[in-house]
């Protein structure tokens, strides 16, 4: 009887030593597949992360570019026709930033937001080239339909930045 009980004994030591091993072995390989699966939901929310934070920053740019568009369109227009030059050269560069921007925030949409993005940019360049001629009640006339298209604009940005995944 006591070679049974050995015998036994020593069968559940036998066992032991070879499943225990393959245990830890097949918790490890799972381990490690949630490990690579949540590396990769990491890598996925950081990607989608960037580019929000991205879209973010260029709808930041496009605002305050749009601002000093308005500031040197303003001293196109109070610089009267000798000293515009320069000042309209400024005037003009700011609104090609503007466009720039756009294009960036557009190129994320569809057509139709292009558009409006390019139609924007397009009358703030008209005012920018017309500005030393334009009497102040006249620029601010000329600044309504931009104002609007700018608060699609920057509606837009608000809307699409919600929009994003986090």
């Amino acid at each position: 009887m006591s070679e049974t009980s050995e015998s036994r004994e020593s069968r559940v030591r036998t066992a032991i030593l070879i499943y225990f091993p393959m245990f830890i072995a097949a918790l490890s390989l799972l381990t490690s597949i949630y490990n690579g699966y949540l590396n990769g939901k990491f890598v996925d929310f950081i990607q989608r992360n960037t580019g929000r934070t991205e879209y973010l920053r260029t709808c930041k740019e496009v605002i305050d570019a749009y601002f000093q568009a308005k500031i040197r369109i303003g001293m196109v227009n109070g610089a009267g026709l000798q000293a515009a030059a320069l000042a309209q050269t400024e005037a003009v560069s700011a609104v090609a930033k503007i466009g720039a921007l756009g294009t960036y925030l557009a190129n994320l949409r569809d057509e139709a937001v292009r558009e409006r993005y390019s139609d924007l940019t397009a009358t703030l360049d008209a005012i920018a080239r017309d500005a030393a001629r334009l009497p102040p009640v006249e620029l601010s006339k000329r600044y309504e339909a931009a104002d609007r298209k700018f608060s699609e604009m920057n509606a837009d940005c608000i809307r699409s930045a919600k929009d994003l995944p986090l």
